[in-house]
């Protein structure tokens, strides 16, 4: 299948192997072979697929433009199910109108398929899960590890307020990447604040600590789980994202439940066993679930 997907981003051309930045948009746009157009070019080839990712901030596109060069057009999700309920109401109309004149719509989690069902009663909506494609990391797995990683900052998109506190039971140095919605005074706090990082180098860099704590409300692609899953991190979080609940059973509880999961904090902290387990059950649900020989691609 000839596939294209078309974002803001502003290049042209198909994703490498061991690109350094192989985030899940561009796993899939790897592991598809796919072409990358920026959405206001015009192709100038024909394609059997065309995957459009509509931005956050921008979200007034016309589908009908890929028409006159893709056989099949579809959405593909990007950031949670609600986000485009903060547009304009006549923003919101439009989404609304774009997802129901899709061929498909990609989804994030199971969640968020039942959700699009419902929404548009469209009869071809798709989980498209998070991806990984491990070409660009070579990681020692059984290197020592310390520390805790949180997955966000202190805003209510990532729940890092959250994650902090329920870090701090591990009695370890606390470390969180920086991210685009990072607000000031954050360096105040009692936590080590990492510099923003392409894709393999926070791989590596995550495979320096002992556990994960991501409490984020904000139900995404969900990759931070899939991460730590891949290196064997036990990570924390919340119910309603796939990676999650998939890789880390042991170590996911309800939205808001802070109690059990400051319980499993101490539980990972003084059970060598548990850790063990948890850990071991996190690399073998990656391979079983989220390797990308797992998925039909191109179907």
């Amino acid at each position: 299948m000839n596939i294209a997907f078309f974002t803001e981003m502003n290049f042209t051309g198909k994703i490498p192997r061991d690109h350094t930045n192989m985030r899940t948009e561009f796993a899939w746009m790897c592991a598809l072979e796919a072409d990358h157009w920026n959405m206001n070019d015009m192709p100038d080839k024909s394609y059997d697929l065309g995957i459009v990712i509509i931005p956050k901030n921008n979200p007034m596109f016309e589908l009908s433009k890929c028409r006159t060069y893709c056989n099949k057009v579809a959405v593909m999700q990007e950031g949670p199910n609600w986000l485009w309920q903060d547009y304009s109401l006549e923003q919101q109309i439009w989404y609304y109108n774009t997802l129901i004149s899709a061929d498909i719509i990609y989804t994030h989690n199971k969640s968020d398929q039942q959700y699009y069902k419902g929404l548009t009663n469209h009869p071809d909506v798709r989980v498209m899960p998070s991806l990984m494609i491990e070409d660009s990391i070579h990681k020692n797995i059984d290197r020592p590890r310390n520390g805790v990683m949180i997955g966000g900052n202190m805003t209510s998109w990532y729940g890092g307020f959250d994650s902090m506190v329920v870090a701090q039971e591990f009695g370890e140095t606390v470390y969180a990447p920086s991210m685009g919605r990072k607000i000031a005074r954050e360096e105040e706090l009692d936590i080590t604040h990492l510099p923003y990082m392409n894709w393999t180098t926070w791989i590596h860099r995550l495979n320096n600590h002992k556990y994960g704590v991501h409490l984020m409300r904000t139900h995404a692609a969900g990759t931070f789980a899939l991460n730590c899953a891949y290196l064997g991190v036990p990570c924390i979080g919340y119910k309603g994202l796939d990676t999650q609940e998939v890789c880390h059973p042991e170590t996911t509880v309800e939205v808001g439940d802070l109690v059990t999961a400051k319980e499993i904090a101490k539980k990972l902290k003084e059970d060598n066993k548990f850790y063990e387990y948890c850990s071991d059950t996190s690399k073998q649900r990656y391979q079983a679930y989220y390797h990308e020989s797992k998925f039909n691609i191109g179907e």
